[in-house]
């Protein structure tokens, strides 16, 4: 039976997830919620039907008064014996059947599966922004919006049929069960739902906002907390902890202050309330035993109607609490949206096409970056790489060296120029086909917190066991793998290497990057100080494993640790975003420039940056 419901909606269907979600609250909720329009149908129906089972018990109980008062014993199993046993039936058979379709709809085919297909579009929506997207926020912050979202969406779901939909049934049924006794006894239920929807009005107008800003606050003390745990080798390094504390606190501090001020409301609220229901209950009651005294009414009407009032007295504050637990998970999902609903600005053309690599040339034509500042990465610069080529690029820090790359693997567009893979333009082709085509060891090669199988092998998902030892070989880090244990008593290739790689030093970090590229065998290698982090006793050991890497493939390989590319087919200069100098080892020597000024002043075969800034 429950996977009946359970089964009810895919999470996981296909939609239209290249499509920015809809910005604002309500056609973000009715567009998302799509799939589940006829279940809150259904939903809303049966909620209606439970309510009126309630309004009748009690308007059922008065019945009982009243025929207990006009009646003897005998009379009462002879005249209304069937009708007590049918409605015992219905009591114990049909009432509990109806409550279990209300319940089981709502908290198994709907909240489940709702959650589930929030959280996989989200984080489908978030994963297609570029590089530099990531870049701009909190890594912390982005998780907490994408976790928290669903969350409250299902939180104000939930809400609207467990309470919102009952409460105004309930209350509709109380209105026509108080009519039907004795239309007086409705004015002064009338004059209550007038003060308690001011009551609602207030509230609601105040709590929305006070909850996005709480959320926002909490959202921002994840991602100030996060980046501390992510960066915890430079905390400690720097002896800085104290220095996190403050940074934290400050975003501590206003989340307990907003997080205050959005209690206040409910303070307030709660103390209206009791106001307001005494009103109630001395109103209705007091005037049904005013109309019994008088002799215009039964005393089956005085038990319905004190039940009735109540019941609504307990039932108050839960609408309350309900309608602000719905109205504040509206204010978490408006600020979950900052980020699901943020439009990916780096898409694929619209008749982009898989690109089609046969040669391997790469061409930079008059191409001008500068990340939407007016300094920084690379101004009309032309570069054009032959196919099977190896290029070195060198160059002082910022001097755009790593722009080349990213533009290249299309992190970012172009403010200006183009860049062509075998005469096709990277902005025109698939980024999937573009990135399959091109394997790049970075200086900081970060792993996924997985184990050594895993991290290599997602190099080339399909590759078998074989061929992940043999890449793991290449890049001499085979021995140190069959040495490798976790905690949990994983050991070799099952090993756990931590969150980005931190239980592994940075030559093996670096060893592991070159074996998954080495798996990859992508037509296209870009190595970015691609041996920055090994010592030079291993870094001699895997320059023929590098070297045989380049064999056939188009190279351009960025260093300051010149020894690395002077081998290279040709090495360009790269200085304030252009290049200044190209040739070859020998060739860029004799010319006495740049480049002879960072290879006399190497250390260790390192580009003395700051040695040759103090001589100009």
């Amino acid at each position: 039976m429950f996977r009946f419901f359970e089964s009810r909606v895919d999470p996981y269907a296909p939609h239209q997830g290249d499509e920015t979600p809809p910005a604002r609250l309500w056609p973000f909720l009715k567009s998302w919620t799509q799939p589940f329009h006829r279940l809150f149908a259904v939903t809303a129906l049966i909620s209606v039907a439970v309510a009126a089972v309630e309004i009748g018990l009690i308007a059922y109980m008065g019945r009982i008064v009243d025929i207990l008062s006009d009646t003897t014993p005998a009379e009462l199993a002879r005249d209304h014996g069937l009708e007590l046993i049918l409605v015992a039936v219905f009591i114990l058979v049909i009432r509990p059947a109806i409550q279990t379709l209300d319940v089981m709809l709502l908290n198994n085919a709907i909240l489940p599966q709702m959650g589930a297909m929030f959280r996989w579009r989200a984080h489908n929506q978030v994963l297609g922004q570029s590089v530099g997207w990531f870049e701009n926020d909190f890594a912390g912050r982005v998780a907490n919006r994408i976790m928290q979202t669903p969350t409250a969406a299902g939180d104000a779901i939930f809400q609207v049929f467990d309470a919102i939909t009952f409460a105004v049934a309930y209350l509709v049924g109380a209105a026509v069960l108080l009519f039907d006794a004795d239309a007086r006894l409705l004015i002064p239920m009338l004059v209550w739902i007038v003060l308690y929807g001011g009551l609602v009005r207030w509230t609601m107008r105040r709590i929305g906002p006070a909850s996005k800003a709480s959320s926002d606050a909490r959202s921002m003390t994840t991602g100030r907390v996060v980046d501390a745990y992510t960066n915890v080798h430079s905390v400690k390094l720097f002896a800085h902890e104290g220095q996190e504390l403050t940074y934290a606190r400050e975003a501590i501090e206003t989340t307990r202050s907003t997080f205050a001020t959005e209690m206040r409301l409910f303070t307030i609220m709660d103390v209206a309330l009791v106001v307001l229901n005494g009103l109630l209950i001395v109103g209705v009651v007091g005037w049904a035993v005013l109309l019994w005294m008088q002799g215009q009414t039964t005393v089956g009407v005085v038990a319905a109607a004190t039940a009735l009032v109540l019941r609504l007295n307990a039932m108050t504050g839960w609408i309350m609490w309900a309608l602000s637990t719905f109205f504040r998970s509206l204010g978490i999902v408006a600020e979950g949206l900052e980020t699901i609903a943020q439009p990916i600005c780096l898409t694929d053309a619209p008749d982009a096409v898989p690109l089609r690599l046969t040669q391997g040339k790469i061409a930079f034509d008059d191409v001008t970056h500068h990340y939407g500042g007016a300094k920084g990465g690379i101004t009309d610069l032309t570069l054009h790489v032959r196919a099977g080529e190896k290029v070195g690029v060198v160059g002082r820090s910022g001097a755009g060296k790593s722009t080349l790359v990213k533009l290249l693997l299309r992190f970012y567009d172009p403010e200006r120029g183009r860049i062509t893979l075998d005469g096709q333009d990277v902005t025109q082709v698939t980024q999937q086909s573009l990135r399959h085509a091109i394997g790049m060891v970075q200086q900081d090669s970060s792993l996924l917190h997985r184990s050594v199988m895993e991290n290599i092998r997602y190099g080339r998902i399909d590759a078998t066991d074989t061929e992940v030892y043999a890449a793991a070989k290449k890049a001499q880090a085979h021995d140190f793998i069959l040495d490798l244990a976790d905690p949990e008593g994983n050991s070799g290739y099952d090993a756990q290497v931590g969150e980005r790689g931190v239980k592994l030093s940075g030559g093996q970090r670096q060893r592991v990057a070159l074996a998954r590229v080495i798996l990859k065998d992508a037509p296209v290698l870009v190595l970015d100080e691609a041996t920055s982090a090994l010592d030079s006793e291993i870094e001699a050991a895997i320059q023929d494993t590098l070297y045989g890497m380049m064999e056939g493939k188009t190279v351009i390989a960025i260093a300051h640790r010149l020894s690395t590319i002077a081998a290279m087919d040709r090495i360009v200069v790269v200085d304030d975003g252009r290049i200044v100098e190209e040739g070859t080892h020998e060739a860029l020597l004799g010319q006495g420039g740049l480049y002879a000024k960072f290879w006399a002043r190497q250390s260790g075969g390192f580009i003395d940056t700051r040695a040759q800034e103090a001589a100009e």
